[in-house]
């Protein structure tokens, strides 16, 4: 293995850590504060599911849909900027602190999106930090969705390498 290669094999897990302790953080908060187990989605869930790098950017989180709207919304809202996040798109409930994204989406819309019920997933047990996961056949139908899905349209070469690779571990 080349020096550079060590490197970025030391780098990406460095990320992933980060991105992973954050959401870890978040948890906790959603658990203690507002009694929500989120989950933890797109590639950071990926990587945890499959032990792959997928090169996480941001942490993508689905909560109850009444928590996006109205007063529930806003206490969501406060709560995570009482840890240091900050709203930047109000539309995509996307937050950011220390250049970290994060985005927020309705765990109710997995089954109308790719057939999944979220009242089945496996939760997980963190030092009493719980958040609910995605399994690799999850994700496949997750994935394939994407790819029909106009608003992903940019990144279908990505979820495209995503599903291959789910494809070789299943």
């Amino acid at each position: 293995m080349s020096r550079a290669h060590e490197i970025y094999m030391t780098y990406e897990g460095v990320v992933y850590a980060v991105l992973y302790n954050r959401f870890l953080r978040i948890a906790k908060t959603l658990n203690e504060e507002l009694n929500i187990t989120p989950l933890l989605y797109g590639s950071l869930g990926l990587e945890r599911a499959s032990n792959i790098s997928f090169d996480p950017q941001d942490i993508d989180i689905l909560v109850p849909k009444r928590y996006l709207n109205g007063e529930l919304w806003l206490t969501l809202k406060e709560t995570l900027e009482n840890i240091g996040y900050t709203l930047v798109d109000l539309e995509e409930h996307a937050f950011s602190k220390q250049a970290v994204m994060i985005g927020i989406a309705t765990i109710e819309d997995l089954y109308p999106f790719a057939e999944i019920d979220y009242t089945e997933l496996s939760v997980v047990d963190n030092e009493g930090i719980k958040y609910k996961v995605l399994d690799l056949n999850d994700y496949l139908k997750v994935y394939n969705q994407s790819l029909k899905d106009g608003y992903r349209k940019t990144k279908n070469k990505q979820d495209q390498d995503k599903i291959d690779k789910i494809k070789t571990l299943l």
